[in-house]
């Protein structure tokens, strides 16, 4: 059995990776720069970072599964489909480190956490200090896309005494405290705003100067989704205008963030470099590995994978 796993994994990350595997598979970690050449004969491949598509597809003719995380917006799964190769994400297995992620932004931007810490560290004068910080209790947050992430965020914000309203495409049962309520009440009455949807057709740039112009200008906007979610450039101008008052971004247009990025000069922003669902260590998570590997057992035993995405024209 031949693993690829597609993206960019520091070298101790990959010592953590390869032994989640038995010994006697190949397990290769590569950039998409580099993986064309193992793909030909690989059995499965996990893509970060690169775009699962027929020109993909073309250079790996043995494939019989890609496996994602959470996120499978760059898989095309018909066309996974079309060449018999399953295709199956991982939704759920990373939801309680996603929204300890969302509470640790929030807690970190009410307390002035990255301020005061740099404050103390430059030995400033502590009479000069400038604190800004407020208690949560009593603020809102909007969570937009009530899943398994946004259910444990309205859990954790239940237990601070937040008020927690949110807005879900399909109807859903949540035995959380929470008010659901319409799109635009939503961005109107957020203080914070957390962002939990796929990306796709109709989410792609759905958070864009519109919304920021609808949201308080006291309001943060909280993203650990997808970077495509939010138009980030219209975001950078909100944010350098005071339209709102801040955001707190672990995923972005592109990734890995560009060096260039405004965001990195910006104050009122708060950066994590797409880790909120990697609790264990720097791009590792154990469960999110073991869901993998019981996959791809699964369909080495001829059996669907959990999280299917798709029905593979020749394997069922």
């Amino acid at each position: 059995m031949k693993i690829v796993i597609i993206g960019y994994f520091a070298e101790h990350s990959k010592s953590y990776i390869i032994p989640q595997f038995p010994k006697d598979w190949t397990v290769e970690i590569l950039t998409p720069e580099n993986a064309e050449t193992a793909l030909y004969d690989a059995d499965v491949a996990i893509p970060e970072h690169v775009r699962v598509d027929g020109v993909f597809l073309d250079k790996a003719p043995k494939l019989k599964l890609v496996q994602t995380g959470a996120g499978y917006d760059n898989v095309d799964v018909e066309e996974c489909a079309r060449r018999g190769i399953w295709a199956a994400n991982a939704a759920g297995v990373n939801a309680v480190a996603v929204a300890e992620h969302v509470l640790a932004f929030i807690l970190a931007w009410f307390k002035n956490i990255p301020y005061l810490g740099e404050f103390m560290k430059n030995k400033r004068d502590e009479t000069r200090l400038f604190y800004t910080g407020s208690e949560l209790a009593g603020k809102t947050i909007g969570i937009l896309g009530v899943g398994a992430i946004g259910k444990n965020v309205a859990r954790y914000c239940n237990a601070l005494h937040m008020r927690v309203i949110g807005h879900n495409r399909r109807p859903i049962a949540t035995a959380e405290k929470m008010e659901m309520v319409s799109r635009d009440t939503l961005y109107k009455e957020s203080d914070i705003l957390t962002v939990h949807v796929p990306l796709n057709g109709q989410t792609r740039h759905m958070l864009d100067a519109s919304v920021f112009k609808a949201m308080k200008d006291t309001a943060i906007l909280i993203n650990t989704s997808r970077g495509s979610v939010v138009h980030e450039q219209e975001l950078i101008a909100a944010l350098k205008n005071k339209t709102i008052a801040g955001a707190c971004l672990d995923v972005f247009d592109q990734e890995p963030l560009r060096p260039d990025s405004p965001l990195r000069d910006l104050k009122n922003v708060l950066l994590t470099p797409h880790t909120a669902g990697m609790p264990d260590g720097l791009k590792f998570h154990k469960a999110r590995y073991r869901f993998f590997l019981d996959n791809i057992l699964a369909v080495a035993g001829g059996k669907a994978p959990a999280g299917a995405l798709n029905k593979p024209d020749f394997q069922c």
